[in-house]
């Protein structure tokens, strides 16, 4: 064993087990265990009361198992991580700073920023993968390019080697003296009395910690894993592996989940069972799911604050704070969106189908903004994670290549009787729907009154009026997107090339360029696993990236209602046009990150949608704080 005194800082990786930071801290010496909780640092990402309750749940377990080690982990509540960090650093005259990697936009600011200050003081900082298969600059396309569809990428990981997993976790460590200030976990103050009453019912369903992952993987694998693409698209009862709480918080290695797949499916390919081969293919595609959201942050960073394909930043969205309220609370008219909203609200959980469906209601039914949804996921979900969300909403919205088309809207009552066909689902979560025959449960507004009355219904008494007609939302979202078209054609005709930074020039015009700035000093680093962040890609002209067509039927809608002189020109997005969406320009507090003579502008917050001040914010803060009786 070593002679340094390393500090391990604990975020999103609250396990024992293959934790590449923790062990190479065990083998090199003494160590600290640390948890620095920085409200301030979050901002306008500071989890939902669900999501704090699991962390902290998932913290205490965390200390547990490190005590039985040796080594208690370190609360400690700060205004300021690097600050934290360095009086750590100071209280046990620490030798070496490790931490596993993460791959939003804020916290690469952040650690890079951390790293770098560490590294000119002296101390050896080193840094892991301890949250997904490969890096994402370990996978680019055969021209050095970043992926920008789905399938592509997955090919790609599927093909690379696979690292084998370590599942022997350090059996002792030896805890680094020092007189450090620290608190107890109640200090962290990541839950208040008033959430505890409700905090206390998710205890029934959900048991946080690291241990506990591995019980559920073990039960997921053994029990569910055969039948799993037979069963994913029940919207009741647990039809999906319910593991997403414990990636997000690190209590399960993807490693070890993708592995123990993997050995199913050689085994039951082996045995010629078609059905389990099929369901691990479809499992580890949701794995990969996962691991393309983190991807698309780190490659293309401002995808949290507007859309990968440029032209979504001219769409027109309907801001209308009461259309959101009444989509969050359940009570659109539509049985299928409304029981969604409601158990999301209740648990703090939906399936993943549900997630799709409201999602899409919210977006192409009201044309609400899809960085509301997003915020509002963020708030409320158990599983609450960042990355994934923004893969999420974007992907229903048109905004990715490979997404679905903008111009698709599904209705709610087609896919009630597709995805709920007995009506179960939705007489759990909306009991004024309870006695409702199954033929009408979807659509009860078609419903002879005779059937109402029978059934104790009354629209818009006890249960609402569908708020949108299908062939209404139909016919606005196709306005829209006409609208779209127009205001891009009016932006590109005035916008103006007087700019000073450098813009990467590319033939996915579609997709805003990533802007960098000039004669920024590379930064000096010591670590033998430093954390790549977002560089200057020179994209070949001649690359034939893919590019979302509009449909043919648009084209030819479009073509009817505008002049010929305008579409040959609309095609494709100037450079100069992409300008105006990019990152840098409409953050007012940037952060710069660099591995080169470049540096890449990654923003904090999420200010090109400042305008809109999050008008709903403060109104949900209220209702969830005063709301004792469960509703929103």
């Amino acid at each position: 064993m070593g002679s340094n005194r390393t500090i391990v800082w604990f975020r999103r990786d609250l396990r024992i087990e293959d934790n590449p930071a923790l062990a190479a801290a065990a083998r090199d010496g003494s160590v600290l265990p640390v948890f620095i909780w920085c409200p301030k640092e979050e901002g306008q990402f500071y989890p939902g009361r669900v999501s704090r309750w699991w962390l902290k749940q998932s913290l205490a377990h965390l200390d547990q198992s490190l005590k039985s080690l040796g080594a208690r982990l370190v609360f400690i509540k700060t205004d300021s991580t690097l600050n934290a960090l360095l009086e750590c650093i100071n209280a046990i005259q620490a030798t070496k700073v490790v931490f596993n990697h993460l791959y939003d936009p804020v916290s690469l600011v952040r650690d890079h920023n951390i790293k770098e200050k560490l590294v000119e003081l002296g101390l050896s900082v080193k840094s892991y993968n301890g949250d997904l298969l490969y890096e994402p600059w370990e996978i680019y396309d055969e021209k050095g390019h970043a992926f920008t569809t789905f399938d592509r990428f997955w090919q790609k990981c599927l093909h690379k080697q696979t690292e084998p997993v370590s599942l022997i976790p350090p059996w002792q460590l030896v805890p680094a003296e020092g007189n450090l200030e620290k608190c107890s976990i109640e200090d962290l103050g990541l839950e208040n009395e008033l959430e505890k009453p409700s905090n206390a019912l998710l205890r029934r369903a959900w048991s946080p910690g690291w241990t506990n992952a591995d019980k559920a993987l073990t039960e997921f694998m053994d029990k569910q894993l055969l039948h799993y693409s037979e069963n994913r698209q029940r919207v009741g009862g647990d039809s999906t592996s319910l593991l997403s709480p414990y990636l997000h918080f690190g209590e399960l290695s993807v490693r070890k989940v993708f592995q123990m797949a993997r050995m199913k499916q050689i085994l039951w390919g082996n045995e010629g069972n078609s059905v389990g081969e099929e369901s691990v293919s479809l499992f580890l595609r949701a794995i990969g799911f996962r691991e393309y959201s983190r991807y698309l942050c780190f490659n293309f960073p401002f995808t949290h604050e507007r859309a990968l394909l440029g032209h979504l930043s001219f769409f027109p969205w309907n801001a209308d704070p009461s259309n959101f309220k009444t989509w969050r609370q359940g009570r659109t008219g539509y049985p299928l969106v409304d029981a969604g909203m409601r158990e999301l609200w209740a648990t703090g959980w939906m399936h993943n189908r549900i997630r799709v469906i409201v999602s899409s209601f919210a977006v192409k039914m009201l044309l609400l903004p899809w960085k509301w949804g997003m915020k509002y996921f963020w708030d409320t979900l158990l599983d609450a994670d960042l990355e994934c969300d923004i893969l999420g909403w974007q992907y229903i919205s048109g905004c990715l290549p490979d997404g679905h088309e903008l111009e698709r809207l599904d209705d709610p009552e087609i896919l009630g009787a597709k995805f709920d066909p007995e009506g179960e689902y939705v007489r759990q979560w909306l009991p004024e729907l309870a006695r409702m025959p199954t033929e009408w449960i979807h659509h009860p507004w078609n419903a002879p009154q005779s059937v109402l009355r029978a059934s104790g219904v009354e629209l818009g008494q006890n249960y609402p009026n569908p708020m949108i007609d299908i062939d209404l939302a139909r016919e606005k979202l196709t306005q829209a997107i006409f609208k779209m078209w127009e205001i891009q054609a009016a932006s590109k005709a005035s916008s103006s090339d007087a700019r000073d930074e450098v813009v990467v020039d590319s033939e996915y015009q579609d997709i805003p360029k990533v802007l960098v700035l000039k004669d920024k000093a590379p930064c000096a680093t010591i670590s033998a696993n430093d954390q790549k962040v977002p560089a200057l890609q020179v994209q070949d002209p001649k690359n034939d990236l893919p590019i979302r067509k509009r449909t043919k039927c648009m084209a030819e809608k479009r073509k009817n209602k505008e002049s010929s002189e305008n579409h040959d020109k609309d095609s494709k997005v100037s450079s100069s046009d992409q300008d105006t969406s990019s990152t840098a320009d409409s953050s007012a507090c940037k952060k710069q990150c660099s591995t080169s003579t470049y540096s890449f502008s990654v923003p904090q917050q999420c200010s090109s949608s400042s305008n809109l001040k999050w008008l709903w914010q403060e109104q949900i803060d209220m209702e969830q704080s005063s709301g004792k009786d469960g509703t929103t």
